[in-house]
């Protein structure tokens, strides 16, 4: 594990912003916190940048106690947006860069690669303040990425971006990973979730409450629902009683259904009960979706 949180707890006055908390990030993998608003994600990420410090547990990186030296390896895009609104754009890069440890020379060379693959160069002379939110966002995502952390922390990195933006920039983050880099990212996007994250961590009330690898999690909530294409034939379909039919639709020559199982069916009694009927053209299982689970897990949460 390149990240462990161990046992973590803070508080802030009263107030209990993060219980017993503990994750695990696997290197070279993207790391999706997630959870409703004021559950604590924030707070992690800024414990894990040593912007302040837990009240208890420990921050592994690499197997050992985080150290301030160690934030040189960490690249972090926070939600909060924090250019200097009347800076140019390219020299607020060139410093930004340098308080990361690159040169000059070093900072320019990489800043003028990156501005233009991400299609901003025009931009490197215009004042901050003359950018929209978006183009805002691109400058920042650079300047994160520049020095070639081993970790990055994205906390919202889609908002403020059209669908083609946001593609570009997911884009750019599965090719950092691939080049050896470790991404952690809180996102209310289930999409981006599903697209991206190999592991994730759902934080509600201040505790970890559903953890694990992102297929495992929607294995593990499956309804055995299944829906099934085969081609339309002239007798109506014929199912055993306790197969719970959701409908037939038809088109082009085909019916589609969706199909409840009861618990100790699979999709094999599925297929036995169709093929004597239809041609079958395809089936497949529909599990649940990210943004289900996380809404039942937290409604679940909030009946407690």
């Amino acid at each position: 594990m390149i990240l462990e949180a161990q046992h973590i707890e803070k508080n802030f006055g009263d107030y209990r912003a993060l219980d017993d908390v503990s994750i695990a990030v696997r290197e070279g993998s993207i790391f999706g916190l997630l959870g409703p608003n004021g559950a604590g994600k924030t707070t992690l990420i800024r414990l894990i940048n040593r912007i302040s410090r837990p009240d208890k547990g420990v921050i592994l990186l690499g197997g050992r106690p985080m150290t301030d030296g160690d934030v040189q390896r960490i690249g972090y895009l926070p939600e909060e947006r924090g250019l200097y609104k009347k800076m140019k754009v390219g020299e607020q890069a060139i410093y930004l860069a340098q308080l990361k440890g690159l040169t000059r020379r070093d900072a320019e060379h990489r800043l003028v690669q990156w501005f233009d693959k991400l299609g901003i160069s025009s931009w490197w002379n215009r004042p901050v303040e003359q950018l929209s939110k978006g183009m805002q966002q691109k400058v920042q995502f650079i300047v994160t990425v520049l020095h070639e952390p081993s970790l990055l922390i994205f906390d919202e990195p889609f908002s403020g971006f059209d669908p083609v933006n946001a593609t570009l920039l997911k884009n750019e983050i599965l090719a950092l990973r691939d080049k050896g880099a470790t991404v952690i990212f809180s996102t209310h996007n289930m999409a981006s979730v599903e697209e991206l994250c190999d592991d994730i961590a759902l934080i509600d009330k201040s505790k970890v409450v559903l953890s694990g690898s992102v297929a495992q999690i929607r294995r593990s909530y499956s309804r055995n629902l299944f829906e099934a294409v085969v081609l339309a034939g002239d007798a109506p379909l014929s199912l055993p009683a306790e197969f719970q039919m959701h409908g037939v639709t038809s088109g082009d020559g085909e019916e589609k259904l969706r199909v409840t199982l009861p618990e100790g069916r699979s999709a094999n009694d599925l297929l036995a009960a169709l093929m004597p009927q239809r041609q079958i053209v395809s089936l497949n299982e529909l599990l649940p979706s990210m943004n289900d689970i996380f809404v039942e897990t937290v409604k679940k949460g909030g009946d407690e």
